[in-house]
């Protein structure tokens, strides 16, 4: 592990020394796990309501994600004792340079920050969550022809690929996919989404939408990007 050079540590009840530090590779929405020791340098025991805990920063210092993932000791900690542990982080969302900063959090009260600790900053770089844009697409029974969206498929501005794919894209028989469909689909993938799925526009092949489209409406454009979706996502990847 890294060490953490020397830092201001506050006399009183609520300290703590971070000495050492390891972290993994960062995927955006991704969830993993960094290593870490410290020590409890004030006069109180950490019992159970302490927990480590993270903000996600963006390199201004300005809060992108200020209440993480909570890890909780595997028992209390006296003072001056010095504990290793596993930290659970997602990574957060877009890719790109951020300050993950670690502090340990009293639930529902306070940050340790709060009361005079320094928390634990460091930078770190968030890669896209997938490692390639590969896509492949796997076409169901539907209500039109295989054929038309085999073709539609064909002409994609992004093609799409037989083997080795890093997502997979579900559509019904006459689904037409738009040219960018494939990469707005690896583009939400590569943003950090773990499932996509597209916006859907009921068409009657002439003059506009069927007579059914009103139970497509939740599936319009209109909500892109929309992490409390509450229906099933259509054609997902």
């Amino acid at each position: 592990m890294e060490t953490v050079g020397e830092h201001p540590v506050p006399a009183g009840p609520l300290a703590v020394r971070w000495l050492a530090y390891e972290l993994p590779e960062f995927r955006a929405g991704v969830e993993t796990v960094a290593r870490v020791a410290l020590q409890n340098a004030g006069s109180a025991h950490w019992r159970g309501a302490i927990k480590i805990a993270y903000h996600w920063l963006d390199p201004l210092g300005n809060p992108i994600v200020w209440d993480g993932s909570r890890t909780t000791f595997a028992e209390t900690v006296d003072p001056g004792a010095t504990v290793e542990l596993t930290v659970r982080l997602r990574a957060p969302m877009p890719p790109g340079r951020y300050r993950l900063a670690l502090d340990l959090v009293d639930d529902s009260r306070f940050w340790f920050a709060e009361v005079g600790s320094s928390p634990l900053e460091l930078g770190a770089d968030v890669i896209p969550r997938i490692p390639e844009r590969r896509l492949a697409a796997l076409i169901h029974a539907g209500p039109g022809e295989e054929a038309d969206t085999r073709a539609a498929l064909a002409s994609l501005d992004e093609p799409l690929v037989a083997a080795e794919a890093v997502a997979t894209a579900h559509l019904a028989a006459g689904c037409i996919p738009d040219p960018d469909w494939s990469r707005r689909i690896l583009d939400a993938h590569a943003e950090g989404y773990a499932a996509v799925g597209g916006a859907v526009e009921a068409d009657n092949g002439r003059r506009g939408r069927t007579k059914g489209a009103p139970d497509l409406d939740a599936w319009s454009s209109r909500g892109g990007r929309n992490t409390r979706f509450s229906s099933p996502l259509l054609f997902p990847s």
